[in-house]
């Protein structure tokens, strides 16, 4: 591996090497992991990454559940852009059942997917300004995470966890408000972006705090199996919905943004960049859904798609329906799929093995927080320990992903 860019020459090496834990409950970490370091002075001289210490064994729980009580289970994977888990299990289970899904569903699809991306990145470039010392930037973006969370209580009724959308579709159309909050958040968040860029893309004390720090090249991150944004900003030009499209992404005119020195300020340049992309893609894809029919908001696969709760009240047969889908009572095929879906942090997968069962047989989450965050400590190796925890927040590691 190339050596990381800052890296600090030790012209009084100690005869002892100190260990220290950042983490396991440590705020740098911001999430619940550990690294056991050796550090001279404030120099890292090598680290150990330890992980699982909120696994809660979803993959194994699967094979006991129905495919939908395995959507509540990807919320808590990456719980900061939830909806993306949720349509990408969705997605899958589609795919093993060979369902159409109509374009005006795909294109709410994208809006939802779009705005959990956003979110996700609010998060992640607020939380690296903070710790490079900059505190407003992160106060004023996080209204508008609140906002697209507004946007989601709206059409599920949840905003963290969101549980949102069915296999087929969605659980109710988007309502008025709904559509109207949208439009509003395509208003009030450009003049938001904007000026939280002008806090810190140009700030002289952000750009020597990440410009040249945990620099990757292509290579390096090809081999450890990067994705997503933090691979792109090694120049890498590697989207899912782009690469191998789904909900329609094919048909939506977006930019694929990349780095050039694959450093902490470089991820953040790009996530930034791709909130701007994002904005360009919902506001293409209300325009879409204006040209479909109204009211459709679901596919027609009854056999799979829960009957409205009013009639489950009142008809028998929506109650039956209603139990059979959710005990996993209908017929399905026997069938080997996997499908990917463009995280917030790079390729979310799912592996998935059926063999006809009322749960899956096997099921793995190819969880993109796991991926990238094994380099983490062989990044590390000669660099102040202030740098590594910027590397840290780049990488937007978040536990509940990483462990599953």
């Amino acid at each position: 591996m190339t050596s990381n860019q800052p890296v600090f020459e030790d012209n009084d090496p100690q005869d002892e090497l100190i260990t220290l834990n950042i983490g396991p409950t440590h705020p740098a970490t911001h999430g619940v992991f550990q690294n056991v370091v050796q550090i001279d002075g404030e120099r890292i001289v090598s680290g150990v990454s330890t992980i699982g210490y909120i696994h809660r064994a979803f993959e194994k729980i699967a094979e006991h559940r129905p495919f939908y009580q395995i959507t509540p289970l990807t919320d808590r994977l990456n719980y900061c852009s939830a909806p993306i888990n949720n349509m990408g299990w969705h997605m899958t289970v589609e795919k093993l059942l060979e369902i159409e899904i109509p374009k005006r569903v795909q294109y709410m699809r994208v809006i939802v997917m779009e705005l959990a991306r956003i979110a996700d990145h609010i998060i992640c470039n607020g939380i690296l300004g903070v710790d490079t010392g900059a505190f407003s930037g992160f106060l004023y973006v996080m209204q508008e995470r609140e906002f697209i969370y507004e946007i989601f209580e709206e059409i599920c009724g949840a905003r963290l966890t969101t549980n949102i959308g069915r296999i087929g579709g969605f659980e109710r159309d988007f309502n008025a408000v709904a559509f109207e909050k949208i439009r509003e958040f395509l208003k009030r968040y450009p003049p938001v972006l904007k000026e939280f860029e002008e806090m810190f893309v140009r700030n002289r004390i952000f750009i020597e705090r990440t410009s040249g720090v945990a620099a990757v090249t292509p290579e390096e991150a090809l081999d450890y199996g990067w994705s997503g944004p933090i691979l792109r900003a090694t120049g890498v030009d590697y989207d899912i919905r782009v690469q191998n499209p789904y909900c329609s992404y094919e048909e939506f005119d977006f930019d694929v943004p990349v780095g050039a020195t694959g450093d902490v300020y470089d991820r953040f340049m790009v996530r930034n960049e791709e909130m701007w992309q994002s904005l360009r893609i919902i506001e293409q894809a209300l325009e879409k859904i204006e040209k479909e029919p109204k009211g459709v908001f679901h596919a027609e696969v009854p056999d799979f798609y829960l009957p409205p709760k009013e009639q489950v009240y009142t008809n028998m047969e929506a109650l039956i329906y209603h139990f059979k889908i959710v005990m996993g009572e209908v017929d399905t095929p026997k069938a080997e799929v996997y499908h990917s879906v463009e995280g917030a942090n790079g390729e979310l997968g799912f592996y998935l093995i059926h063999d006809g069962g009322r749960s899956p047989y096997r099921l793995h989450f190819r969880r993109p927080s796991f991926v990238n965050y094994q380099m983490f400590a062989p990044m590390s190796a000669g660099m102040l320990i202030s740098d590594a925890i910027l590397n840290m927040s780049s990488l937007n590691v978040i536990a509940g992903e990483l462990d599953a």
